[in-house]
């Protein structure tokens, strides 16, 4: 979820939307969820599957927020076990395990490669962190360290050999598998976590799975839950400016980092909340790009901080901070993390030269993490608990407010969220999540074998490239998209030949896109990838609106928002283009 106050305008005739007529129609429900980041929505998800009446509403976008900042990774946590949180590494590296099967179309094994610079460093310091979670002055990690650190993460590892164990070299084979690598590294050791390549349209199967389940499942994007009404939690459309009350048992409050703000508006006040901010930079630089040799560099840096170099879409992403945030202002990512980043890129590759001409992205973001006054960032727990209060002028109406979560326990949190509200509306689970694979992971070819049959079953309306390219963007959700686009020639985008019209126009009609920005930061990779220019944006804005009824004025008034976005947000600026007149 998004800042929980709208600044949007238009300068049209309000646009109905049949999400937000159907939930006005029926503004009745057991479960309101307020939020569609990851975790709101696997609760959604789980909900749905157990045949409870569910709303979800999300202010912005789906997965706008917190949701959308991640490091692009599933993984177990391995530092984690510094802090003693022995649970949350075993919960999440059984969950990285099960993604793996479930979600095998964006959740992918990731090598990864940590350089170590000394032996024995830290190995006095580790101790005090893990009984005191006091970090005193940082110190790197030495090898005796990690490797214990990495052999107890093994353990934790068997299933089955969901992915390799670690493996450690000396200096003169860990430069000769990378030499761009710093000349003076003693070590390095390589393990195995999960990458997760669109962490957004992940998220996106988690809710089209939620609402396939039935008629029972209802979500809307752009719809901001502004306070209790005489009949329920008060809504907003933030399209049309028309609210409404949404009446329910429940009321679940899973707006990430803004939980704190959503209760004041809910007029419960608390201070659950104490998330930090995290950013992210994406170069396009070849040389970088080789250096990694295609795994991810992960190391902890002077300052104690854990950063990471990661070759993600033909780019190379470096992040990330962890920096106190206040919650009323926006997380941008700031001209002196930029230079952060520059120089651990030179600790790791010193032969290597980066300058901001190398970035087409930046991106930042605010962990949903607990209060924790006196303990500093680093050393917070990522681990989630469920705040339960009673609503006094809704008599048997209770909020859950959820505090703590990340994206690699996301199903996990939501089954134990769910079976919480399941709890209170006296009914039993009917169905579990575990091994239920998500969205386009369903049927999804994990062999070259069993890819070469599906792509051959796909291809002839559409071209065996095309329909692996296809794959590869969507998973098996590919198959609804070439049905409707076989029977005739589609059109390349004049902007991006990696996408036609068609396919443009099936995302907007099919995936509740609302706005240009939901639809080049959201749906595609566009953004992320630098690909942006002033001409595909207005070719984007003009199939928006061919599906969306868009008129001239509403064209240019997207590409204007989106512009501003793309440059306060995430630090990319483009002259506006004129061929939408």
């Amino acid at each position: 979820m998004s800042p929980i106050t709208s600044t949007t305008t238009r300068p049209h005739a309000p646009r109905i939307r049949a999400e937000v007529s159907a939930l006005r129609a029926r503004p009745t429900a057991e479960v309101v969820i307020i939020g569609g980041g990851i975790n709101g929505l696997a609760t959604f998800r789980d909900l749905a599957l157990q045949g409870v009446d569910v709303v979800l509403v999300e202010r912005d976008d789906f997965v706008s927020g917190a949701s959308s900042a991640s490091s692009h990774m599933i993984h177990g946590g391995i530092r984690y076990l510094e802090n003693g949180e022995f649970r949350l590494v075993k919960e999440s590296v059984e969950e990285r395990n099960g993604l793996l099967k479930i979600a095998p179309h964006y959740v992918k094994p990731l090598r990864t490669t940590v350089p170590i610079h000394s032996t024995f460093s830290g190995i006095l310091s580790a101790p005090l962190r893990f009984l005191t979670h006091k970090q005193g002055r940082p110190t790197e990690r030495g090898a005796a360290l990690i490797k214990a650190g990495l052999t107890m993460y093994d353990a934790f590892s068997r299933d089955g050999g969901s992915v390799p164990r670690h493996r450690f070299l000396g200096a003169k084979k860990s430069l000769a598998e990378l030499p761009a690598l710093n000349p003076h590294l003693k070590y390095t050791a390589t393990y195995f976590d999960a990458s997760m390549h669109d962490p957004e349209r992940l998220a996106l199967d988690v809710l089209f799975d939620g609402l396939a389940a039935g008629p029972h499942a209802r979500a809307a994007n752009h719809l901001e839950a502004i306070g209790f009404g005489a009949d329920g939690v008060r809504v907003r459309d933030a399209i049309t400016g028309e609210e409404f009350d949404l009446a329910a048992d429940v009321v679940v409050n899973a707006s990430g980092p803004w939980t704190d703000l959503t209760n004041a508006r809910l007029g419960r006040e608390s201070r659950f909340m104490g998330g930090t901010k995290g950013s992210h930079i994406v170069l396009d630089h070849p040389e970088l790009l080789e250096a990694t040799g295609g795994r991810e560099i992960f190391f902890e840096h002077e300052d104690g901080r854990i950063v990471l170099i990661y070759p993600l879409k033909g780019r190379v992403m470096v992040g990330t901070t962890d920096l106190e945030h206040d919650m009323r202002e926006p997380a941008v990512c700031t001209e002196a993390e930029v230079d952060y980043f520059f120089d651990l890129i030179a600790h790791v590759f010193p032969g290597i030269l980066v300058d901001r001409l190398h970035i087409v992205y930046r991106f930042s973001g605010v962990r949903p993490l607990p209060r924790h006054d006196d303990t500093q960032p680093g050393f917070v727990s990522r681990d989630y608990r469920i705040e339960r209060a009673d609503v006094a002028e809704r008599p048997g109406t209770t909020l859950l407010s959820l505090v703590g979560g990340k994206w690699t326990t996301f199903r996990a949190l939501a089954e134990h969220l769910a079976d919480e509200v399941l709890g209170l509306l006296g009914r039993a689970r009917v169905r579990s999540t575990k091994g239920l694979p998500i969205g386009g992971g369903a049927g999804y070819p994990t062999t070259d074998d069993a890819r070469l049959v599906w792509v051959a079953g796909h291809g002839d309306g559409v071209g065996r490239a095309r329909a692996e390219a296809l794959l590869e963007r969507y998973g098996t959700r590919a198959e609804a998209l070439i049905r409707e686009v076989e029977g005739g020639p589609e059109t390349p985008l004049a902007g991006h030949d990696g996408y036609t019209r068609e396919e443009v126009a099936w995302l907007v009609r099919n995936e509740r896109v609302v706005h240009l920005a939901d639809l080049v930061l959201r749906r595609t990779s566009l953004a992320f990838t630098g690909a942006l220019t002033p001409l595909l944006l207005d070719e984007l804005a003009a199939v928006a609106g061919d599906e969306l009824g868009w008129e001239a004025v509403e064209r240019r008034a997207e590409v204007e928002a989106t512009l501003r976005v793309l440059a306060d947000r995430h630090g990319v600026v483009l002259e506006a283009a004129s061929l939408i007149e």
